[in-house]
């Protein structure tokens, strides 16, 4: 591994693990979640509020920052950390995701791919090296490769078409990646959409090649949760047990559990700011929806027993009030209660993985979950 950039697993429950992965901007505690900051920005919070959520590292995208502000322009600023003023951890996708689900007119051969910006329609070619080059500029910690996410279902020639190329494109990333400077490092991407076969060809490469950490990418792209869970189940016993694990643009709460009981170390996803600016609070009880009018008249709190102020100190009234009126602050104040037991999920099983309790915790959270959240009487 490079220099300074380490995966030090402090204990194991069954598949589950917790530990710490050292990077030059300070050190992750896994599981971890990482918040999506595609432009720069997780949307409506303050850098340091969401550091007091818990977290420890933030998402970028290439995709995003190429064409809005571009990378030379961060890197003239001083990178993307002191850019967003968030002096902790960056991961970077790639910005292949973006291009085949955002991108018009995208063309993809085996050099790479050439595509027009959903922005002004402007032409750009992104291939393994500028990838590379385009998060080198930003100066995130951890760099992925490129690759080809395509959706699911999808027949098998194409799963292992997209599969082959992206193998390709991970063993020139990596060729790309080897001046970099030390501490930070470069995730190779297991494809192979619903296809254990493909998923297990893929992991082996991939280790063969070589790779500081692992993403398994393609997943939650349109397949159902239980096609999902038995694609880690696969892909996990198959990658190093001393590198970081890393399952991209996931989930719902219930996923991460479930994916955490599989062996997986890291997660993103839009979904707790998303849902937040659109009136929904994930809760120990279960997702509450803000906009329903039952709340109108609710003096109680999202959880009187958080540690998130939002979820704390605000009534359910006060919060439908706000999403109802469409005034940001209540886009604000989800998206923080979110983030915030996004954290409070992903600690709760650092804790119990080190105890040995983390089936205990599983079956508590769930039934937590089940329970619902409970109306005023």
């Amino acid at each position: 591994m490079p220099d300074d950039f380490a995966l030090e697993i402090a204990a194991t429950d069954g598949a589950a693990r917790t530990g710490t992965l050292v990077t030059p901007h300070g050190v992750i505690r896994t599981p971890a979640f990482m918040p999506v900051g595609t432009q720069a920005t997780v949307k409506g919070i303050l850098p340091e509020a969401v550091r007091a959520t818990g977290a420890d590292i933030l998402l970028g995208n290439t995709y995003h920052l190429m064409l809005r502000p571009g990378a030379e322009e961060v890197a003239a600023l001083g990178g993307l950390h002191r850019f967003m003023n968030w002096p902790h951890p960056i991961l970077t996708d790639s910005g292949g995701f973006q291009v085949m689900s955002l991108a018009t007119l995208r063309k993809v051969d085996a050099d790479g791919v050439t595509f027009r910006s959903h922005l002004d329609g402007s032409t750009h070619r992104l291939t393994p090296e500028r990838a590379v080059e385009i998060q080198t500029l930003l100066g995130s910690d951890i760099v992925m490769q490129l690759d080809e996410c395509i959706r699911l279902p999808a027949a098998r020639d194409e799963i292992a078409r997209a599969m082959a190329l992206s193998l390709a494109w991970a063993e020139r990333c990596k060729r790309a990646f080897e001046n970099a400077s030390p501490g930070r490092a470069l995730f190779g991407i297991v494809q192979g959409g619903d296809d254990p076969e493909l998923r297990v060809e893929s992991a082996r490469r991939l280790v063969d090649i070589g790779f500081p950490g692992y993403a398994v990418g393609g997943l939650a792209v349109g397949e159902p949760q239980d096609v999902m869970l038995r694609m880690i189940e696969t892909v996990a016993p198959v990658l190093p047990a001393d590198r970081p694990r890393y399952l991209m643009g996931v989930g719902t709460p219930e996923d991460i559990l479930e994916a955490v009981a599989r062996g997986i170390d890291m997660f993103d996803c839009v979904m707790p700011t998303r849902n937040g600016r659109h009136g929904l609070a994930f809760t120990r009880r279960g997702p509450v929806n803000l906009k329903n009018a039952r709340h109108a008249a609710d003096p109680r709190p999202l959880d009187e027993e958080s540690t998130c102020p939002a979820a704390r100190d605000y009534s359910r009234a006060y919060l439908h009030h706000l999403v109802k009126a469409n005034e940001m602050l209540g886009a604000i104040l989800l998206s923080t209660v979110n983030l915030a037991y996004y954290q409070d999920l992903t600690g709760g099983m650092r804790a119990a993985i080190a105890n040995g309790t983390f089936e205990a915790f599983r079956a508590t959270t769930r039934e937590c979950w089940d329970a619902g959240d409970i109306a005023p009487r």
